[in-house]
């Protein structure tokens, strides 16, 4: 493969091709074993469309976002080496079960080929798989991974599940049965973009943390307002949704893997703060710079794209936290940073009344010590937003 196949332009060299999926499958964390494995994933996804389906698979081995302090995965930290021994898809079912619709299995081929080998931060495509997904049912991505070495290799999503997966040892992806698979916990292993062929009028990409991600809504719900707005929209509009779980402004401002994943939208909203904030413990004014920087990088790379910039979620902070919290979002609302197009304002639908508007409503928290956003904050603000987006 040569490097323009290889790079991560190629995203856009496949425009007849956009997400096929609101699941996000951005990856904040990397797999560390004590010594080489091969294990098999399998995992269901509701897709936008059902029916007679063209499917196309592009990934990068490298971390979009850091976890937590950064001790066991940084952002754009690459992969190491490892292989696809074997990869389908196949009629998961309506009820995901960790078993597939017999006589289903489409193999996914690499240039032809059953297996590739993958280098640390490497990118590349599959070929096109042709499925005939029925209406209610899950499209089942199955793959079988080698490592080639003890310690780090592949990357893969720590947060909470938002759907159901289920992983065994050994080279199972080719079986079609449950026998030896367990239900997996923490461990999203899928390829960066799911895509399929579809024209659309607009690509949109939504950047944020864990909640445009929708962590601590309901598994296989797809309850959270990303998910919701890409219904509210169409299957008119393609929706990439690159939510990281832990992930703050300053990763994505490294310019690594999870920053082009946002160039490739003729729009991009972007929801990024409350880890910076919290965690980052960074002032209101590195907060802004970071967020500018992102958003120039956005525009030099599509100078037609449009850029959204949403407003700080409250999370309930308090302190300087509180103060920082209120400055950036007065800057956003006021003064954006050059190059954004619109300002949506996700806090002003989550907040409870002023003065006490750096809390979430209770009502939206997932529970009553998470200030992470639930399936009713999902609906208002994916109703707020597609009634200001249209408006």
């Amino acid at each position: 493969m040569n490097n323009i196949e290889n790079s991560l332009g190629g995203v856009l060299s496949q425009p007849e091709f956009t997400s096929a999926t609101a699941l996000s499958t951005a990856a904040n964390y990397i797999m560390n074993a004590p010594e080489p494995f091969t294990h098999t994933y399998r995992t269901y996804i509701r897709l936008r469309e059902n029916g007679s389906l063209t499917l196309k698979f592009w990934h990068s081995n490298a971390v979009d976002s850091t976890w937590d302090l950064g001790a066991d995965a940084v952002a754009s930290e690459p992969g190491g080496e490892w292989s696809i021994e074997a990869a389908y898809v196949a009629d998961g079912g309506a009820a995901p079960d960790g078993s597939i619709v017999p006589g289903s299995q489409v193999p996914v081929t690499f240039g032809g080929g059953r297996t590739r080998c993958v280098e640390p931060g490497g990118q590349f495509w599959s070929d096109e798989a042709l499925l005939e997904l029925p209406e209610g049912h899950m499209l089942a991505f199955t793959w079988t991974l080698k490592t080639a070495d003890a310690g780090k290799s592949f990357p893969y999503n720590v947060e909470g599940m938002l759907v159901s997966g289920y992983d065994a040892p050994g080279n199972l992806a080719a079986q079609e049965s449950a026998d030896a698979f367990r239900e997996s916990d923490k461990l999203q292993v899928l390829p960066s973009f799911l895509g399929y062929k579809k024209g659309v009028t607009k690509k949109l990409v939504f950047l944020g943390d864990s909640i445009t991600q929708g962590v601590r809504t309901a598994k296989d719900q797809y309850t959270y307002w990303a998910a919701r707005i890409a219904e509210g929209l169409g299957t008119q509009f393609g929706l990439w949704n690159v939510g990281s779980g832990w992930g703050r402004a300053y990763d994505v401002a490294t310019d690594g893997p999870w920053l082009h994943k946002a160039q490739q939208g003729d729009e991009v909203l972007i929801v990024l703060g409350v880890n910076d904030l919290d965690i980052g413990q960074r002032p209101a004014d590195e907060l802004l710079g970071d967020l500018a920087h992102i958003i120039s990088r956005i525009k030099e790379a599509q100078p037609e794209a449009a850029v959204i910039l949403s407003t700080v979620p409250p999370f309930n902070f308090e302190g300087g936290r509180e103060i920082h919290w209120r400055k950036v979002n007065d800057c956003i609302r006021t003064c954006p940073p050059a190059g954004v197009d619109r300002v949506f304002d996700m806090a002003a639908v989550l907040s409870v009344a002023a003065p006490a508007d750096h809390r979430i409503k209770p009502e939206y928290m997932s529970d009553e010590f998470d200030p992470h956003p639930n399936g009713a904050a999902g609906k208002a603000v994916a109703e707020a937003f597609l009634a200001w987006y249209r408006g």
